[in-house]
């Protein structure tokens, strides 16, 4: 027998499982088991899965101890969100550098 921690997280929100499974269990077989645990949290049944921040299929066959990850998508592209901050950051030197303005005289 080996014991494995099933992990799912949201952003606000994390769970864990510990499940105890034969050796010869596979990471798909460790995931049903932990969703049978979950209760009402609505764990997916497809989509990317991994070991200790891994990508793996669902065919591998985890070892004692192993830490399986079912990963979300996720909110935002995190490239585009570089440059988003990147942009900004950029935008708000600029500003700063220019002299300030001596407005109209009446």
């Amino acid at each position: 027998m080996k014991r494995c921690t099933v992990a799912y997280a949201l952003s606000r929100r994390q769970w864990s499982w510990e499940v105890e499974a034969v050796d010869s269990a596979t990471v798909g077989d460790i995931i049903i088991r932990a969703r049978e645990m979950a209760g009402s949290v609505d764990i997916p049944a497809d989509g990317p899965v991994g070991i200790f921040g891994a990508l793996c299929e669902r065919s591998v066959v985890p070892r004692d101890g192993d830490r399986i990850e079912i990963y979300r998508p996720l909110n935002a592209d995190p490239k585009e969100s570089r440059r988003a901050r990147a942009k900004a950051g950029r935008a708000a030197r600029d500003r700063a550098a220019r002299p300030p303005s001596m407005g109209s005289r009446s």
